[in-house]
């Protein structure tokens, strides 16, 4: 590993490849191979230019957040002999097991002429440079009443619990030694009330990142993972590193989403394709979802194919590949915006295509309501995840309009007309009776 063509080498290998080349490393080399940070490093890790005073990374599991917290405070004490550092996680357990003696943490990312001084008991650690460090638990937040620091490391923000927010404020109060005092934040997102405090504080710097961004992880890990989580809240949150929220008063609820989500559809007696043509060209997108009802007696979505920024003929012929797809027995599509024209232009892509237009008479959420309900009794099923509908479902208000993402729910549209000419229009019970 002294070789420089060596270290090159091992560089152009897949992750895969270098993975396995690593563990065959004697002791020495793979400590060489790990003091070569800066140069393997991804440009997540680096620490931002600017005169900032808070450093958010927020990005998915294995993004390398605890090697980029270890790096960081190593840098820090190495360019400041009497700074005080604080390290501060959810318990102290975590800050003990993770950022200090963790695979990625202190211990292991300190060159091998660096000599560390950890004192478990005392919660102290002891640079070379003079510098010190000293363990704090969000979860006695009166421990940070007093110390001043220069610098400080908070990982995991978001699982900090009761007593994070006291533990945050007495900790920046004492963040006020050097001339220049900063601190870094390391963590997963969740909906919570800290993260949002520390996502809306002026000058904050933020770093997002995937779990995928990692060139280091194995790839039939990362693939895995995406299998088995991409698109769903888990899956957005711990490997995307995406704030999800929830609208209070919203007419579906993402816990209620990932209750219905299912891998496979039992056989389906009736498939319906729902339409929200756009208003224009080049504006809102063109809302296209494809519904199924089972022989359960249960509607099933099946695909988002909705399209943006399309031509009439292009948005149209999106519309009859997924009809074809799917054997739709009918295309619902909205009339308001273009008449006679929508339909015209949906027969120019395929002149077979099944075509009911429909008039809208309510608003968006009026319409979504009966839907809504349909989900809560639970007879409605998501075969997969659909990120961007989701979204948008999780917009619509009781009782409201719309509050983003976007301006329109065009997806959320095509999902009610398609979900209510299945099971709630005669031609949908008449299905379920036949069952």
């Amino acid at each position: 590993m002294r070789n420089r063509a060596a270290f090159e080498a091992l560089m152009a290998r897949t992750p895969d490849e270098r993975a396995e080349a690593i563990r065959t490393l004697s002791g020495p080399q793979k400590r060489e191979f790990a003091e070569r940070w800066w140069q393997w490093a991804h440009a997540g890790q680096f620490e931002p230019e600017g005169d900032w005073r808070i450093w958010l990374i927020r990005a998915g599991r294995g993004f390398g957040k605890t090697r980029a917290g270890a790096e960081w405070v190593l840098a820090r004490a190495r360019a400041n002999p009497a700074a005080r550092i604080a390290l501060v996680g959810g318990n102290i357990d975590d800050v003990h097991r993770v950022m200090i003696e963790g695979s990625s943490g202190l211990l292991a990312a300190a060159r091998e002429d660096e000599k560390l001084v950890w004192h478990r008991s005392s919660g102290e650690l002891r640079f070379p440079s003079g510098a010190q460090a000293h363990a704090y638990s969000a979860g006695a937040p009166d421990t940070l009443r007093g110390p001043e620091h220069d610098f400080a490391w908070c990982d995991e923000l978001a699982k900090w619990g009761r007593g994070g927010e006291t533990a945050w404020d007495n900790l920046m109060l004492g963040l006020r030694l050097g001339e220049h005092p900063q601190m870094l934040v390391t963590t997963t997102p969740r909906p919570v009330k800290l993260m949002r405090k520390v996502m809306a504080l002026p000058g904050v710097i933020e770093t997002r990142g995937q779990t995928r961004a990692n060139p280091w992880l194995p790839r039939s890990f990362v693939e895995a993972m995406t299998a088995d989580y991409g698109g769903t809240l888990l899956g957005r949150q711990e490997l995307d590193g995406e704030m999800i929220e929830e609208l209070q008063g919203a007419l579906w609820n993402r816990a209620l989403i990932e209750k219905l989500r299912v891998a496979e559809t039992p056989e389906l007696v009736r498939r319906v394709v729902g339409v929200d043509p756009p208003a224009g060209v080049g504006g809102d997108s063109c809302g296209i979802v494809a519904v199924g009802l089972g022989r359960d007696g249960k509607g099933y979505v099946i695909e988002d194919a909705s399209v943006s920024g399309a031509t009439p003929e292009g948005w149209a012929q999106a519309v009859a590949a997924c009809a074809a797809r799917h054997d739709a027995s009918r295309v619902i599509a909205e009339k308001n915006q273009g008449g006679a024209m929508v339909k015209s232009v949906l027969l120019g892509a395929d002149s077979a295509l099944p075509v009911t237009l429909v008039h809208a008479s309510q608003g968006k959420a009026a319409r979504a309501e009966p839907v809504s309900l349909l989900y809560e009794a639970g007879k409605v099923r998501h075969a997969g995840a659909f990120p961007a509908l989701e979204d948008e479902l999780c917009g619509l208000v009781a009782g409201g309009g719309y509050e983003g993402p976007g301006r329109s729910p065009d997806r959320a549209d095509a999902l009610v007309w398609a979900l209510t000419e299945l099971m709630l229009s005669k031609r949908g019970k008449a299905a379920i009776r036949v069952l």
